[in-house]
C-alpha cells in the first residue's frame, strides 16, 4: 500500500473560496446562558484568607464553589451543553465574529431540528437538577462554612440554563444602498474581507485538526508500553473517516495541498480496519510511515500559521 504524496491533481471552481462561503453558507449564531457556580471572595474574605498565609489582599484572587459540579444531576447538564456546542462546531465553519459561525444553506434544517431537540433534552435535566438543588445547597452550606451566602443561591434553577440560536445576517442592508451610498460601498468591502478571513479560518481549523487526528494515531501506531506495541482504541481510526465526511461537505477548496493531504491520507487509511492493524503488524508500520509523512507536511503548514493568522477586525 505505496501511495506518494501531493500527486493527485483537484479540479477547482471558477469562483472564488469567499464568493463560494457567502453563497452556500449561512450565519448561525448560538447563545448560552448558565448559572455561575464559582463566585469571588469579599473583599472582607479575602483579607482574611491572606491574612493566614501573610499575604497582601491586592495580591491574592480568591473563590469560592457554589455547587457540587460533579453530581450526576449537574454533570447531565452540562453532558447536554458540550453536545450543543459539539453539534454547532461540527455543522459548520467559523467566521471571524464572536459568536457566530457558517453553516450550509441546506443544512439549516437539519441544524435546527437537532437544537430543538437538545433544547428540550437541557430542559428535562434541568429540571432533574432542580429536583435535587435543596440536597446540593444543603451540602454547598456544610462545606463552605462561613463563607456560604444563601443571597448566592437563587430560589430555583428553573430557567437559569438555556439555550437560544438564529441566524443574524451578515451582509450589508439593502436600504443602506439607497441611503449613503459610500458607507454601503465600504461595508461590502468589510464583508468581502470577512469572508475571505472566513476562508482562511477554515483552512486553518481543517489543518489543525487533521494534524491533531495524524500524530495521535501514528503515535499510537509507533509506539511502546513495555517494549509491547501501544493500544488504541477504534475511535483512533473512525474519527479520520469522521474528518474525511465533514472536510468533504464543509470544504471550500481554498488550498490546494491541504485537499491533496487529506485525499492522500484517506487512502492511506481506506478499507484499514482498527482490528486489522493490531492484528497484522506490517500493515501497522506500513500505514503508521505513510502518516508519518503526510503529518511532516501538516507540520510544516502549520509552522507558517503565525503568518496565516486572522487579526479580528473592528467593524
Amino acid at each position: 500500500m505505496t501511495t506518494t504524496l501531493l500527486e493527485q491533481p483537484i479540479v477547482r471552481p471558477s469562483t472564488s473560496p469567499s464568493q463560494r462561503l457567502r453563497v452556500t453558507m449561512a450565519a448561525v449564531r448560538v447563545s448560552l446562558s448558565w448559572f455561575g457556580t464559582r463566585k469571588t471572595l469579599t473583599a472582607e474574605q479575602k483579607s482574611q484568607a491572606a491574612d493566614t498565609f501573610g499575604a497582601e489582599s491586592n495580591f491574592l484572587s480568591a473563590g469560592k464553589k457554589l455547587l457540587d459540579t460533579t453530581h450526576p444531576a449537574f454533570k447531565a447538564v452540562t453532558n447536554v451543553k458540550g453536545r450543543i456546542i459539539s453539534l454547532w462546531k461540527s455543522i459548520s465553519l467559523p467566521y471571524p465574529e464572536p459568536g457566530i459561525r457558517l453553516v450550509r444553506q441546506d443544512d439549516i434544517d437539519d441544524f435546527n431540528t437537532k437544537m430543538e431537540s437538545l433544547q428540550q433534552e437541557l430542559a428535562i435535566a434541568v429540571q432533574a437538577l432542580d429536583r435535587h438543588y435543596y440536597e446540593l445547597q444543603s451540602a454547598a452550606r456544610e462545606q463552605l462554612g462561613s463563607l456560604y451566602n444563601s443571597a448566592d443561591y437563587p430560589a430555583s434553577l428553573s430557567g437559569l440554563f438555556q439555550v437560544s440560536w438564529d441566524f443574524p445576517s451578515v451582509e450589508p442592508p439593502d436600504y443602506l444602498q439607497q441611503l449613503n451610498p459610500d458607507l454601503y460601498r465600504q461595508e461590502c468591502e468589510r464583508v468581502t474581507a470577512r469572508f475571505d478571513d472566513a476562508v482562511r479560518l477554515a483552512e486553518q481549523a481543517f489543518i489543525e485538526e487533521l494534524q491533531d487526528l495524524v500524530s495521535h494515531l501514528t503515535e499510537r501506531l509507533t509506539g511502546k508500553n513495555d517494549g509491547k506495541p501501544k493500544t488504541f482504541r477504534d475511535s483512533a481510526v473512525n474519527n479520520l473517516s469522521e474528518f474525511f465526511e465533514r472536510f468533504k461537505r464543509l470544504n471550500v477548496r481554498s488550498n490546494e495541498e491541504l485537499d491533496q493531504l487529506v485525499q492522500q491520507c484517506q487512502g492511506i487509511v481506506r478499507g484499514v480496519k482498527p482490528q486489522s492493524l493490531r492484528d497484522d503488524q506490517s500493515l501497522r508500520q506500513e500505514v503508521a510511515s505513510e502518516l508519518s509523512q503526510v503529518g511532516t507536511v501538516l507540520d510544516n503548514l502549520l509552522v507558517e500559521r503565525p503568518r496565516r493568522n486572522i487579526m479580528r477586525r473592528s467593524r
